[in-house]
């Protein structure tokens, strides 16, 4: 993916479950816009799925959702950006495999999608399909380092 200067998003590769957000499942070879996306400030790719931060403090995500790694409150896979539910004041995102995390600028830490080795930190087990805070994170600061985000 690409982050565009005026707040588009690009994307290419593999996309057999839509996450290259452009309403298809047909691979590009080339980068193909981020359908409806504006106002990004930050962008992050998973396995499967795409995210976005918005300058407004939200946070969009698309393409494979079979643990709720989406966000969205369902398990269905999406070809275009939705918004991952109740989430606003954001920092920075992340995503892996197949869970996603969100370090909100109040300091605390959300995550949501596969939960099966508590991955989420809301000391369960249980896959979430919206955002969960991790127990007993707070005053939590993001950094930039070597290239990577780390929350």
């Amino acid at each position: 993916m690409a982050l565009k200067s005026d707040g588009t998003v690009l994307a290419w590769g593999l996309n057999n479950y839509g996450q290259v957000g452009d309403g298809t499942t047909t691979d590009r070879l080339t980068p193909a816009a981020v359908s409806g996306l504006t106002g990004v400030v930050a962008i992050q790719a998973g396995e499967n799925l795409s995210m976005a931060l918005k300058s407004d403090g939200t946070v969009v995500a698309w393409g494979r959702n079979n643990r709720g790694q989406l966000g969205d409150g369902t398990t269905t896979d999406r070809y275009t950006p939705v918004t991952v539910s109740g989430l606003t004041g954001v920092a920075a995102i992340a995503t892996k495999g197949e869970h996603s995390m969100a370090l909100k600028s109040d300091g605390t830490v959300v995550a949501w999608g596969r939960n099966d080795e508590g991955q989420l930190g809301d000391g369960t087990t249980t896959d979430r399909y919206t955002p969960v805070t991790a127990s007993g994170l707070t005053g939590v600061q993001w950094s930039f380092q070597s290239g990577s985000r780390d929350t």
